[in-house]
């Protein structure tokens, strides 16, 4: 039997990006400063802006020594500091200067902000129970909508997306931001993916309007000195 004789075989092969596609690391800030009775977070257009917490700037390092072989066309984070705070390590090993995306700021707790937010999600508000019963932000008085929220993160993206075409980057941002961009990547109920871990890493490849999850919530970086629990953890905005 020849060479033209012998049967015809497709095999499977491993992922790879379209053309002209950009794949987005976003990141999530590490764990950032605890709210205390009395003391809110000072305020950057309304929005609380805590600094990372000593576990934080830990987190932080680890996700450079993570990110630090990897090829980078540019590092993004938010007008908040403690997504340029975690991105600093990052940005000193690569020579990278970060770039501010307002469109990628957390959503807005309205008047939970400064801190507020932790403490009635802490004391189980009814407030709180019906804005994670029906997914909506907005339940909170004073917050952002969840349409307008959604939109600035689609417009946020796509911005990015175009401005690195074919190549890759990473974005400093929130919790409540990764879940949004992640529902709708994948048409997931707005809150699916709420609670992504401090420091973790999550991954999209956008080409035009058009985007694909390609991972959730990486850690293996993140030095935990005993297995997370199997049980549901409480979750902590920002």
């Amino acid at each position: 039997m020849d060479e033209r004789d012998e049967p015809t075989e497709y095999r499977q092969t491993p992922y790879k990006a379209p053309d002209g596609a950009t794949e987005v690391l976003l990141i999530r800030h590490g764990a950032s400063a605890p709210a205390r009775p009395g003391r809110p977070f000072p305020l950057v257009d309304g929005h609380g802006d805590p600094e990372l917490a000593p576990e934080g700037r830990e987190q932080a390092e680890r996700v450079a020594e993570r990110l630090a072989d990897e090829r980078l066309d540019a590092i993004y984070v938010t007008p908040l500091r403690r997504t340029s705070e975690t991105a600093a390590p990052l940005a000193r090993r690569l020579g990278l200067e970060p770039r501010v995306e307002r469109d990628l700021r957390e959503v807005h707790l309205g008047e939970w902000e400064g801190g507020l937010f932790r403490k009635m999600v802490a004391d189980d508000d009814p407030v709180a129970q019906r804005m994670f019963a029906e997914e909506r932000w907005d339940v909170i008085p004073g917050a952002e909508k969840n349409e307008a929220f959604a939109a600035r993160v689609e417009e946020g993206l796509v911005r990015l997306a175009a401005a690195h075409a074919g190549g890759r980057i990473a974005v400093f941002t929130h919790g409540g931001v990764i879940a949004q961009a992640l529902a709708a990547a994948t048409g997931a109920r707005p809150f699916a993916f709420l609670g992504a871990d401090n420091g973790s890493i999550s991954r999209l490849v956008r080409l035009g309007g058009l985007s694909s999850l390609r991972g959730f919530n990486e850690v293996s970086h993140l030095d935990w000195s005993v297995p997370a629990p199997l049980t549901r953890r409480p979750w902590t905005p920002g």
